[in-house]
């Protein structure tokens, strides 16, 4: 008698940063509950480990309404030859989270990552807690899980509250409610997509006068929106940039008609990829 056995393979995302952190509550978002996660310190760790194979995807930020761009991602993006095949809009909900039972009065201090404390600020100031600066949200929160301290409060998302076992004391802390990152996921290839709506590309045009002008407006006389410029030094240049451009059409036809007429007045182009448009407002 043959058995069969079947394997459900649980797909393994790298992300930046730490278990219960915003990074993988995109990855599950985007991606479902049912995944693991390769948890970087940095970046370059993320696309190194997508790169490799040691992961099947990556999540990484690249921008913020509030703080602007991730500029050295965008670099370490250019230098990759990964895909991009989707991105996530995500809205940053910043919590206060304390060991069961705890209430405000037992709490002296409050950590989480510098920038975690700044968009909590106006909530933070009415209380005379000692603000303490950690690298990272999602950690924070585990340590004051793994320490079961009465006196510490730390300020996470909802994902560390509840892979930590946390209370949320005080939810959406945060100072700016329309506060979202934008997340690319990275892949070692391009994923078809035939709903796609939305590309990422890299060119560079030379000195002459009125270069770039002249591909903007071919973006633009091909009915494409485009939603991200971006500029970046060419190293060894004399004063030489790459542009990342991310750009919404209607139709693949339409973008394939655009990047044909900017390869007759750039120096090199590259497409980091086709995608399906994560715009925030149809997210939850």
């Amino acid at each position: 008698m043959v058995g069969i056995f079947v394997f459900n393979m649980i797909m393994k995302v790298s992300i930046q940063g730490f278990e219960g952190s915003f990074h993988q509550i995109a990855a599950r978002q985007f991606f479902g509950k049912e995944i693991s996660v390769a948890t970087c310190a940095t970046f370059r760790e993320v696309v190194d480990l997508t790169t490799s194979g040691k992961t099947d995807a990556g999540i990484m930020a690249i921008e913020n309404s509030i703080a602007g761009s991730i500029l050295p991602n965008y670099n370490l993006l250019q230098r990759s030859n990964l895909k991009i095949t989707g991105e996530v809009y995500l809205p940053i909900r910043q919590h206060l989270l304390v060991n069961p039972g705890v209430v405000l009065e037992d709490i002296h201090e409050v950590h989480s990552h510098p920038m975690a404390i700044q968009q909590c600020l106006e909530y933070l100031v009415k209380y005379n807690w000692k603000l303490v600066e950690t690298e990272d949200t999602a950690l924070s929160a585990k340590k004051i899980h793994q320490h079961k301290n009465k006196h510490t409060a730390a300020i996470a998302g909802k994902l560390a509250a509840e892979l930590f076992e946390l209370d949320i004391l005080a939810e959406n802390i945060h100072t700016e409610k329309h506060n979202y990152t934008r997340f690319l996921v990275l892949n070692r290839e391009a994923v078809n997509q035939m709903d796609a709506d939305k590309a990422s590309v890299s060119f560079s045009t030379d000195h002459s006068k009125g270069s770039l002008a002249k591909v903007l407006t071919t973006i633009a006389n091909g009915g494409i929106n485009l939603s991200k410029l971006q500029s970046f030094p060419i190293p060894g240049s004399d004063w030489k940039y790459n542009f990342h451009a991310d750009m919404e059409f209607e139709s693949i036809q339409q973008f394939e008609a655009v990047i044909n007429g900017m390869q007759q007045i750039t120096e090199a182009i590259k497409i980091y990829g086709v995608y399906k448009n994560g715009n925030a407002k149809n997210k939850v």
